[in-house]
């Protein structure tokens, strides 16, 4: 592994794999560590995207001349539960010749059954649906597949395209490596913001489409309070996600961390090149004063932190509130179950904030698939790669990805005049064709969760309605892309360390954010805060984090 030390500066040891290895390489001779790129390749197998026994490559079908299983985990959902008999696996079949040996779990469990495999090293050889391998990686149970992506064309293809490097340095640990393969997609998604019934904010004399591309936070807050004042209303605002998805996407703005993206409290300083803790600071105060004000204000449903998603949904579809948190799969829902007939939902582009108008999401990366080490210990090397290339036909090709999320053309969908994919009339996925007989996902397993991730922009957008592109639109063109932050690469033994401090320390801060903002702590009592944040460790773990950055930030290009 010596020989990664000498790729240029600026570039990670295995992500320069990524980057110079040939896109159609399939040297089976050659060592998996071994850095080719196209003009090194002279295995004509590869050039022609074809092997003794299967054919692969860049743009091709992999196909296998004899039928080959693959074990592989699958996590079953409730709202489109499993069936042997989905089109899906025949259509995997006569494309590749390809039957997986599936090891089922319920979503519930799967995170569960999951460690429960991989640890004892019981692990089928696919493991997909993984948003976090951190906690694999030490058992010697999961590949690095940094290691093999130079098997893989239509992945390396897509790094190269779309310029994922800087995406996937998230995912590199202590040794340079990576351990997930994961899902991508060409461009950043609308992600999380506010349902507005725009009916009630307009009838207030909310000019709604005129201004919620210049909103900030206390804009919005000016804008709620117009309709409370015109409806009476006791909250224009009651929440779902018990505020975890509303608190996440705020702090972006506020330059902090909470609610779902809380992680260690770690923010970013790009100019100064170094972690700071957030969440004990001016910025984080100005934070958590601004939601206490909506409670106070009786802007906000106190509730909103402790009630069940039903609840606060039942509220919104009575008319009881005029704004919930969600994404645009479930706005699409929503519209069904509106008791005002005349309800008009509209979903906001997030407000901007004291950090300006930032977007939320930046990562375009997705969950990923882990390949247990039993499928190169029982495969052995060659057939291994042959697995890996089935993997990046179904993952990472565009033929394999249409084909997941939207299957058979002819079958469930047509093309028009331009080539847009359009769903057949009878069959309803994601706000498509309301009212239809048949679902995509429920009756045929396409648009799974387990496989649909990932893509280009074109695929991106194929699967949302007018008023979802519409939106993400408005995201692009209204909104600053965010640099991303770097990953903490600790070594086992500090990750260990960090977490002895991290857990207790963002526990309290979790708790005491609520408290601040439903009023059950004043802010007079902000500097004990403060001293029991430091005494809980934050300046230990922001220490331990820029001495790891510092050791290891020549990796990341910096």
């Amino acid at each position: 592994m010596n020989k990664f030390s000498k790729v240029a500066f600026m570039v990670m040891l295995v992500l320069m794999v990524v980057l110079t290895a040939c896109s159609s390489s399939g040297n089976e001779g050659a060592s998996k560590n071994e850095s080719l790129t196209p003009s090194a390749n002279t295995d004509s197998k590869d050039e022609t995207g074809a092997a003794s026994d299967y054919t692969f490559g860049e743009d091709q079908t992999f196909h296998s001349n004899e039928a080959v299983s693959y074990s592989m985990m699958y996590s079953d959902h409730e709202n489109y539960p499993y069936k042997e008999d989905w089109r899906l696996w025949s259509a995997i079949q006569e494309k590749t010749n390809v039957t997986f040996d599936l090891s089922t779990t319920a979503r519930t469990e799967y995170e569960n059954q999951k460690s429960l495999l991989v640890n004892s090293g019981d692990a089928p050889y696919i493991i997909p649906k993984t948003y976090d391998e951190s906690a694999f990686v030490a058992s010697g149970q999961i590949v690095s597949v940094s290691d093999w992506v130079q098997y893989m064309p239509n992945y390396m293809k897509a790094v190269k395209d779309w310029g994922m490097e800087e995406d996937l340095k998230a995912k590199l640990k202590e040794d340079g490596k990576y351990y997930v393969l994961p899902g991508m997609w060409e461009v950043a998604g609308g992600g999380y913001s506010y349902i507005i019934r725009k009916d009630v904010f307009e009838a207030a004399g909310v000019d709604v489409e005129g201004q919620q591309a210049n909103w900030t936070y206390d804009d919005f807050a000016a804008a709620m309070k117009q309709v409370k004042d015109f409806t009476g209303k006791p909250y224009v605002f009651s929440d779902q996600f018990k505020g975890d998805s509303t608190l996440n996407i705020a702090a972006v703005q506020y330059g902090v961390t909470a609610g779902w993206g809380v992680s260690n409290g770690m923010v970013f300083d790009h100019e100064k090149q170094q972690f700071t803790f957030a969440n004990g600071s001016d910025d984080f105060k100005n934070y958590l004063g601004y939601f206490n004000k909506l409670v106070n204000d009786g802007i906000m449903d106190p509730e909103s932190f402790t009630q069940e998603d039903d609840v606060a949904q039942a509220k919104f579809f009575k008319g009881d509130s005029y704004v919930i948190n969600s994404n645009y799969q479930l706005l699409s829902d929503f519209k069904s179950k509106m008791q005002e007939p005349n309800s008009e939902l509209y979903m906001i582009t997030v407000p901007g904030g004291p950090k300006g108008m930032s977007q939320v999401e930046t990562s375009r990366l997705e969950n990923g698939i882990m390949i247990s080490q039993n499928a190169l210990d029982d495969l052995g090397e060659e057939e291994f790669i042959k697995m890996l290339r089935f993997v990046d036909w179904f993952w990472y090709s565009n033929e394999g990805q249409t084909l997941s999320l939207w299957g058979v053309e002819g079958e469930t969908y047509t093309k028009d005049a331009e080539g847009n994919i359009v769903l057949n009339s009878d069959i309803y996925f994601n706000g498509l064709n309301e009212g239809a007989t048949k679902q995509l996902n429920v009756d045929y397993g396409f648009g799974n969760g387990m496989f649909a991730y990932g893509g280009n922009a074109e695929l991106k957008m194929s699967k949302m309605s007018e008023g979802e592109r519409d939106y993400v639109n408005r995201i692009q063109t209204t909104r600053e892309p965010r640099k991303l932050q770097p990953p903490i690469m600790a070594t086992p033994e500090e990750t260990e360390q960090m977490n002895l401090i991290a857990t207790p320390l963002i526990d309290y801060v979790k708790t005491m954010t609520l408290k601040f903002i439903t009023g059950q702590e004043s802010f007079e009592k902000w500097n004990e805060y403060t001293a029991q944040v430091e005494a809980n460790g934050s300046t230990r773990f922001t220490d331990m984090a820029n001495d790891i950055f510092q050791k290891t930030k020549s990796l990341l290009g910096y």
